[in-house]
């Protein structure tokens, strides 16, 4: 039911994204999916990769903090209404949702969504006749 997202706690300074798309690149990972926050002095870049393990695993080598969390790949139709309707499901089920970003490429769309409860989310998804993409899926 969950997709393993990457995240990377870093340095908000010049440099330190390419320092990270360079240790992905080195590691023959593929970056299917991303979003980045900053404040002044720190940011925080969540990533769907192509293989979460081995680009945590390779991160903190290069002295990076990086973690994986368990968040949803909703699938969405390219049609009005779909993003409500997610949204629509997950509220009528008191859920918060905590982020989401937009994951999309030639054959797959989805938003990347962290519920405050993903268990009871990912169950409220799928009886509201939305479907979630797997890991395995997703990392293809």
């Amino acid at each position: 039911m969950f997709v393993k997202q990457l995240s990377v706690f870093m340095e908000n300074r010049e440099g330190r994204l390419e320092q990270v798309t360079q240790v992905l690149k080195e590691q023959n990972i593929n970056i299917l999916s991303l979003s980045m926050a900053d404040t002044t002095e720190y940011g925080m870049l969540r990533m769907i990769v192509s293989n979460p393990e081995q680009a945590k695993t390779a991160l903190r080598e290069a002295g990076f903090s990086a973690m994986l969390t368990d968040v949803l790949a909703v699938k969405l139709e390219d049609q009005v209404g779909e993003l409500h309707k997610m949204t629509h499901i997950l509220c009528s089920q008191g859920l918060n949702i905590e982020y989401m970003y937009a994951l999309a490429s030639a054959d797959r769309r989805a938003m990347i969504v962290k519920a405050s409860d993903g268990e009871t989310a990912g169950k409220a998804v799928l009886d509201g006749g939305l479907v979630l993409y797997s890991n395995e899926e997703m990392c293809r």
